[in-house]
């Protein structure tokens, strides 16, 4: 048998000490400096918590993952995230595998369920190095939870069969960084630690000098340099992976309009209203009870935004009290936007014969009724506003692309409308309603606010591009790593073939 000689990609992976590190942000700063390079650059992560999801060919992948395709100027795909794990609660998570949800993969023990997708995800990982010249890798969380390791599949399982060049980023912030980065380069395997090629202290404050003698030292004890301190920095543009992030106010000139955003605890797609804290004038903050709608700080604008638990948020929503206050302001005239599952809550009732999420009454600000279908509406979407009245009028006639993930399906109460109460379509195929009034209007489109003749229209103000936003990205890297460091961790390494991949099988044949 002939050889195959083909090299594979080179692997630069990111890891972390822990959650919000900063692995997100650091891999998809890494995709535009390579893809700069004039190389041909995929993002990777093998598996993926998050609400947070797109729409790509194939299904939907986590949004980070998402963005980090378009940093690396390709195009992005289900195979750039194979396995996305959506929490519907503490125990529970809706599994998304090559893009598509499993239902039998929902089902299975989390232990057993790792075993079983790991030549899937490992299999997705070697096509994408069989085609570009860098994969970027993103880990999970922290590869030293060893109460993990026996079935991880994101973090060294993964560094090992790409033989990635790895950097350990740690949130200096928090305090107790070297502690960290020591930590857990100790807690892996001799094999392990050999992939370890950098440490990176992230949101550093202060005079770096200060720091001295702590990276030195932390090399004498394990060989791993030092290659990038990296300052705060809060408007890098970059929306958050998970969680809610700072609602800091990054426009110019004097705030003229706040906008609140419910935070219910299983919110998604949150990451849509990054562009809101850009545009000048606007405040965007996240609100959990009911104070943060009213008094001096009361809210111009109410956002119900997605859910991966409609029904559960709901309730939750009812429990802080926030019904009677997003009720309040609505009948005052305020605006209040629902997206997708907050277009649901705004209506008279969710019912659920499948099981999916739950039956339930609605807010009752929109007199519409969702009915919840086994299959998932998962697809990019062109659509046009058409007459828009009250306070959204603006929309009128713009048009919008976005994407839709959505299990419920929404139309008019029937006997409301027959009754007069009426709920205007304001978009084709039931994407969105008004009230009578104009000023609830829910829709089915998520990315509405990132699209630039949307803030056109509503705002009269554009935003940072995403291209910017990327470059920025790669410049701040370029700018505080080490000089040749990254550089070196494709250039100085040998092309390893992949474990178990065809070019290994042939060259052992």
């Amino acid at each position: 048998m002939i050889p195959d000689k083909s090299p594979l990609a080179r692997c630069v992976m990111v890891l972390g000490t822990t959650s919000g590190a900063g692995k997100s942000w650091l891999t998809t700063a890494l995709c535009r400096y390579y893809a700069r390079q004039g190389l041909k650059v995929a993002p990777y992560k093998a598996q993926n918590m998050s609400n947070n999801a797109r729409v790509v060919a194939g299904g939907e992948i986590g949004s980070a993952q998402y963005f980090q395709a378009l940093a690396a100027r390709a195009t992005p795909e289900v195979r750039m995230n194979p396995l996305l794990l959506k929490p519907e609660k503490d125990t529970q998570s809706q599994v998304v595998l090559m893009g598509q949800v499993s239902p039998e993969l929902s089902r299975m023990e989390w232990r057993g369920r790792s075993l079983s997708v790991w030549p899937v995800v490992a299999q997705a990982l070697d096509a994408l190095r069989a085609e570009n010249d860098v994969v970027v890798i993103e880990g999970a969380g922290s590869p030293a939870e060893i109460n993990l390791k026996s079935c991880d599949i994101v973090n060294m399982r993964v560094a090992l069969h790409a033989n990635a060049a790895c950097l350990l980023v740690t949130d200096i912030d928090r305090g107790g960084a070297f502690a960290h980065l020591y930590g857990t380069w100790a807690m892996l395997d001799d094999a392990e630690k050999k992939l370890i090629k950098g440490f990176v202290l992230n949101k550093f404050r202060g005079d770096a000098s200060l720091l001295a003698p702590g990276p030195q030292m932390l090399q004498d004890l394990t060989g791993v340099p030092t290659v990038a301190t990296l300052p705060m920095w809060w408007q890098h543009g970059l929306p958050e992976e998970d969680g809610v992030f700072d609602d800091r106010s990054t426009a110019a000139g004097m705030v003229t309009r706040t906008v609140a955003v419910i935070a219910y605890p299983r919110i998604s797609n949150l990451d849509e209203f990054q562009p809101l804290k850009n545009v000048p004038g606007v405040r965007l903050k996240w609100v959990r009870s009911p104070s943060g709608l009213a008094g001096l700080d009361a809210a111009d604008w109410v956002i119900l935004p997605g859910s991966k638990a409609t029904s559960a948020d709901l309730a939750w929503l009812r429990a802080q009290g926030l019904d009677q206050a997003i009720a309040a302001h609505a009948h005052r005239g305020g605006a209040v936007l629902g997206i997708c599952g907050g277009l649901q809550m705004l209506g008279e009732a969710l019912i659920d014969p499948h099981g999916i999420d739950g039956n339930g009454p609605g807010l009752g600000l929109l007199p519409v009724v969702t009915l919840f279908d086994e299959t998932k509406t998962v697809q990019h979407r062109q659509a046009r506003f058409e007459p828009v009245r009250g306070v959204w009028r603006a929309l009128s006639g713009v048009d919008v692309q976005g994407y839709e993930i959505h299990h419920g399906q929404t139309a008019p109460h029937t006997a409301m409308a027959a009754a007069g109460d009426i709920a205007y379509p304001v978009m084709r195929d039931g994407l969105a309603w008004q009230n009578a009034a104009g000023n609830v209007l829910g829709l089915y489109v998520h990315g509405m606010f990132e699209d630039p003749r949307v803030l056109q229209a509503l705002f009269g103000a554009a935003t940072p591009t995403l291209e910017s936003v990327f470059d920025g990205l790669a410049d701040y890297v370029e700018q505080h790593f080490e000089p040749g460091m990254l550089a070196s961790l494709i250039d100085a390494r040998e092309k390893v073939p992949v474990v178990g991949s065809k070019s290994s099988q042939s060259n052992a044949d």
